[in-house]
């Protein structure tokens, strides 16, 4: 009875493209897992886990690698760099939040803007690092705000006026 029921194909449907159509795809690893960054323990000898940040007009990119907790800021010491305790202990941060200042060697190539942009671009730069390295650590991180982008930038001076927001003096007589 069922052999009675089969219908022949019509003869515009070519007789493969139903096999084309039930024939199951392939399975691909999963997309996460293809771009995954190496962490620190599975870096080489010459390798880093890379974070940039930006703040303002400032931008740093940070290189981390297992270390003594050595910090260079564009070649110098941190303290001989940022001259301001706040902008020493925004860099640190991160570091501090996770006790990680003793066990990572941190890199920092730094510019444009002013200082405390420089320290705030660094925070989130060694944040975004310090995740790469070890992704266990990111809900730490994003609890305290350490990965948070501090999108605030300089408005632009308007034209007919003095500033941004400031005006000339207007006068009625």
């Amino acid at each position: 009875m069922a052999e009675e029921q089969y219908q022949q194909p019509s003869p515009l449907i070519p007789a493969n493209a139903l096999q084309n159509t039930l024939r199951p795809t392939p399975v691909a690893a999963p997309a996460s897992e293809s771009k995954r960054k190496p962490t620190a323990l599975e870096l080489g000898p010459k390798e880093f886990c890379r974070g940039t940040g930006r703040r303002k007009t400032a931008i740093a990119r940070v290189r981390l690698r297992p270390g003594s907790g050595k910090i260079t800021v564009n070649g110098r010491e941190l303290e001989n760099y940022f001259s301001l305790p706040q902008d020493q202990s925004a860099v640190k941060a991160p570091l501090e939040a996770t006790n990680s200042l003793t066990a990572f060697d941190v890199w920092i190539d730094v510019y444009g803007g002013g200082s405390t942009g420089q320290s705030g671009a660094t925070k989130l730069g060694v944040a975004r690092a310090l995740v790469q390295a070890n992704p266990e650590l990111f809900t730490t991180l994003r609890d305290k705000g350490y990965l948070t982008r501090d999108s605030r930038m300089k408005e632009r001076k308007k034209y007919g006026q003095r500033g941004a927001r400031r005006r000339y003096q207007f006068s009625k007589r």
